[in-house]
């Protein structure tokens, strides 16, 4: 869970203050682009399942057999969680190399400006809305089990599964050992998370038996309705139907328990609220704010020192982080968000995922008939 919060010194608004002054007295100097403070995000479900559409059949592509990073890995395996080296070389035998997911991995061209109104028209639409409503109706009793044993609101559990892959539409059609393999040993730029990720994934086959030549996913290597990345599996998933087995890929009732446990898991804090609405006095003065990134780490003084406020009351006490969600060469939209907003980052680092995730949330249950939400309590 996170630290309780601390107030701040007043050296450090003082800091916080005089670096606010510094940049709108020189604003040309102040041109590094908030975007580089963040983490790196994986790609946005939206892109990943379209791009999952075009995934290459494994065919005529090499294997990763005989090649020395790969030999190198496997004695890695082999050594520290006792693999058998024959039968693991033979599975890279048959794994092919994939293209396309180094491809559809590439950052966004020099120039491209991202527009939060055109991302949130993919996933707050009617469709999606329409599906969530059915979802959410066929799987009345497990979103309920899940939001009152984890504390996680049942339509925020119900909104992610619908942006990672409309419910079930969506899954992906890579081979995820020849997509986590491609990205481990082809791809130097995240070479290290996804072989860690590689790693979890041969470590989940063995646990449950299956040959990791057979599981399909997203071009990143994510499974099921929550597109849970191995390692998240392993830590965070739960067999939440009570049948013996965790099936993230055709069963419901255990990917609605496993998004709700994956945000308990990061700190979801049960009842607290995902943002507030910002505003600002000068987007520069508050540059320092949008600087600082997540997680939540500013109280309201801090925030009002760089002319940052709210029109909502703020409990005391709360650590807030501001939010930008940049619109193109139209004008940036600012949110304050909370811990719950950080949390929901855990899933996917882009602050456009997480809300994207809200708004769809909010759209869901405003559009419940109030018939099947009396009915689910």
């Amino acid at each position: 869970m996170t630290r309780p919060p601390r107030f701040p010194s007043p050296r450090r608004l003082a800091m916080l203050a005089a670096l606010a002054a510094a940049l709108a007295a020189a604003p040309a100097a102040a041109q590094t682009s908030a975007d580089a403070t963040k983490p790196a995000a994986k790609p946005a479900a939206a892109d990943a399942t379209k791009a999952s559409a075009a995934a290459p059949k494994p065919s005529r592509a090499p294997s990763f057999a005989g090649r020395d990073d790969v030999r190198a890995f496997v004695a890695e395996m082999v050594e520290r969680n006792g693999f058998d080296e024959a039968k693991l070389n033979a599975v890279f035998a048959r794994t092919r190399a994939a293209e396309n997911a180094i491809r559809f991995m590439q950052p966004a061209p020099p120039g491209f400006k991202r527009s939060w109104i055109a991302y949130r028209a993919r996933f707050v639409e009617p469709f999606r809305i329409r599906e969530g409503l059915r979802f959410w109706r066929e799987n009345a009793d497990a979103v309920r089990r899940a939001s009152e044993r984890f504390g996680v609101p049942e339509e925020i559990v119900v909104s992610i599964i619908g942006v990672e892959t409309i419910y079930g539409r969506q899954l992906g059609d890579f081979r995820i050992m020849d997509a986590l393999a491609t990205l481990a040993f082809d791809y130097p730029r995240r070479a290290a998370y996804f072989r860690e990720e590689l790693e979890q994934y041969l470590l989940l086959a063995r646990e449950a038996g299956f040959d990791p030549l057979d599981w399909r996913g997203s071009f990143a290597g994510a499974v099921g309705l929550p597109q849970f990345m191995p390692g998240s599996i392993r830590r965070h998933a739960v067999d939440f139907d009570g049948d013996g087995r965790i099936d993230l890929r055709f069963n419901p009732t255990d990917a609605i328990g496993s998004v709700a446990s994956f945000l308990a898991n990061h700190g979801w804090i049960r009842g607290g609220t995902t943002h507030f609405a910002a505003t600002l006095e000068d987007e520069t003065r508050a540059k320092p704010a949008v600087e600082a990134g997540i997680p939540p780490s500013l109280t309201t003084l801090e925030l009002a020192a760089l002319g940052v406020t709210s029109p909502q009351e703020i409990p005391v006490g709360e650590k807030l982080a501001l939010i930008d969600l940049p619109n193109g060469d139209d004008t940036t939209h600012y949110v304050l968000g909370a811990n719950n907003f950080w949390v929901i980052t855990r899933y996917n680092r882009s602050y456009f995922y997480a809300m994207a995730v809200i708004d769809l949330a909010r759209a869901l249950k405003d559009e419940r008939p109030a018939t099947q939400a009396s009915a689910g309590r």
